[in-house]
């Protein structure tokens, strides 16, 4: 039975994905104490980038920042998949963002807004949280954003 963060995600006609498997020798998620840190999440959808290259190249700003959405969703799998369940999450810490960026490139926060809006959207006061929204020159599989969260748990 889905909790209740899971339901808010369902009424915002969203789905939690299943986590997405590492690239590389790392896990999606640790928990340390109350907290869970999250891998850097992709936007992979059912194993796939669908969007690759640089924002303000190739990437419209408003794609990237849906991208930064479904990877803030990832990063809720990759919670859950350590906490067992969403509504353990007393709030989000912190989050990063990194977005692949042209070299005249300088909206990364609005990019970056779509992570940060749907965290809030989903988990309200609990979902507001610190955040860096960082330009590199490249992510990996050319991905055009990368999030990774920090959150803290309750009850643990």
């Amino acid at each position: 039975m889905a909790g209740a963060v899971e339901a808010k995600l369902a009424e915002l006609g969203l789905t939690l994905p299943d986590v997405v498997p590492p690239l590389a020798s790392y896990q999606p998620a640790v928990q340390s104490g109350v907290y869970v840190y999250t891998s850097g999440q992709l936007p992979m959808v059912d194993g796939k980038l669908a969007v690759t290259g640089k924002v303000g190249a190739e990437v419209t700003p408003d794609e990237a920042k849906e991208l930064a959405k479904t990877c803030a969703l990832n990063a809720l799998a990759a919670v859950k998949s350590v906490a067992g369940d969403l509504d353990r999450i007393a709030r989000v810490v912190k989050v990063v963002g990194f977005v692949a960026s042209a070299s005249d490139f300088t909206g990364q926060p609005a990019v970056i807004n779509g992570a940060s809006e749907l965290l809030g959207a989903v988990l309200g006061d609990k979902g507001v949280h610190a955040r860096s929204a960082v330009g590199v020159a490249v992510l990996p599989l050319d991905a055009p954003v990368e999030v990774e969260i920090q959150v803290e748990l309750a009850g643990a």
